[in-house]
């Protein structure tokens, strides 16, 4: 039986980057990764739009976009990796695109709003009201909406290249990838009277062995429930499926920028093409990766052709599909411990699609309340288990 100060229950891009922050610790502990599968073939991260944008409501994800954003324009400074073969930081591939949100009536006083909130936190928004929209793209139909916030400083990524640009530097600084699943949480000890569970001693391992630990996270993404389980801890994140589409047109663009709609459109250029998607907010939960055809046809291809006339005569080239680790209490990540049942527990899920865009952040963050016992560079307290156990939810406010 070996011990760790700190497990890390997923090595996606949540688990990496805690695991990358924690080892680059003036004082660090040992890190212990657990990933069932390091080819992250089934990986949300791998799977993802790999769109960074600072168009929020919540301050705390304003804060967190913000801070993400400037470590990803200093990647390779932040990520240097010295294997010894010479090997630079995965480039990251980054297209300052921007991204632009367009509502009709129902969401012009919202997008309003929030613009205030973000020119606060330093973002660069334009509102645009239909005049402006023509002029700056022509290629997006207008004639039904009312306005659009356009950051051009928001852009994206390659996901693969965030995951295993922090994987490769928690190595570089020490941590420990374990190629196995959990499969089983010992609690004993409680300093809560009216508590069963106390501090979590022990895991199990898919392979037969234990691990003594001192602190664990939960970084596995739309399996982090399945994880909670194992201690009886009610988590209300859940797997849901989406899916993504690479298109490709005959006709020339304007540049154009990611582009959201209220109805979970999204469309951004990629390589020769676009990629393309519409998120099923009805999908029923569930570890299903198969691709639907039909739903191509019959919602995405007819939402992005009203929206982009030119795309009614696309080539439909690809098509995957991915999970979001669903937060069904509000869509925003719960980050911290089960306080008063299992101190040394800590819960990172349930970001609803915006994971990858806040790995940074959410790994300092991590960081800060284990090894210093708060948030230092961010209060994030607001987002913490707390509001599960009293069902006091904490929304966006407009596009999700």
């Amino acid at each position: 039986m070996s011990h760790t100060d700190i497990l890390i229950i997923g090595g996606g891009a949540i688990g990496s980057a805690a695991a990358a922050f924690l080892r680059g610790a003036p004082q660090a502990p040992t890190v212990t990764v657990v990933e069932p599968d390091p080819t992250y073939e089934f990986a949300s991260t791998s799977r993802a739009t790999g769109g960074v944008r600072r168009l929020f409501s919540c301050p705390e994800n304003i804060q967190m976009s913000v801070a993400s954003l400037d470590f990803f324009k200093h990647w390779h400074t932040n990520i240097a990796v010295d294997d010894g073969a010479g090997n630079a930081a995965p480039d990251l591939g980054w297209k300052e695109g921007g991204y632009l949100f367009v509502v009709d009536d129902r969401g012009a006083a919202i997008v309003e709003r929030n613009a205030v909130r973000q020119r606060a936190h330093g973002v660069e928004v334009h509102l645009l009201d239909r005049s402006d929209l023509a002029r700056r793209f022509p290629s997006i139909r207008n004639d039904d909406l009312t306005l659009a916030a356009w950051t051009p400083g928001d852009g994206w990524l390659d996901p693969n290249a965030v995951l295993q640009g922090f994987r490769k530097k928690a190595q570089q600084l020490g941590a420990v990838y374990l190629k196995d699943k959990v499969t089983g949480i010992t609690a004993q000890g409680s300093a809560n009277p009216r508590s069963q569970r106390g501090r979590v001693s022990h895991v199990q391992l898919e392979s037969g062995d234990t691990l003594k630990v001192g602190t664990v996270i939960n970084a596995a993404g739309a399996w982090a429930g399945d994880v909670c389980a194992l201690l009886e801890m009610p988590l209300p994140v859940v797997p849901m499926r989406r899916f993504e589409h690479y298109v490709e047109i005959e006709a020339a663009l304007e540049p154009l920028p990611l582009i959201k709609d209220l109805d979970r459109l999204v469309c951004r250029p990629e390589g020769k093409g676009y990629s393309v998607g519409l998120v099923n907010s009805s999908e029923p939960p569930g570890y299903i990766f198969d691709t639907d055809p039909a739903y191509f046809e019959s919602v995405v291809w007819p939402a992005l052709a009203w929206r982009l006339p030119a795309f009614e005569a696309l080539k439909l080239k690809s098509e995957w599909s991915g999970l979001y680790d669903e937060n069904t209490l509000d869509g925003n990540m719960i980050l911290g411990n089960w306080a008063g049942e299992v101190e040394n527990f800590y819960v990172a899920a349930g970001f609803s699609g915006h994971g990858l865009m806040h790995a940074p952040a959410v790994g300092r963050a991590l960081a800060e309340l284990i090894l210093e016992g708060g948030y230092r560079t961010l209060d994030l307290a607001r987002m913490d288990y707390r509001r599960v156990q009293s069902g006091e939810a904490v929304r966006e406010e407009g596009i999700i």
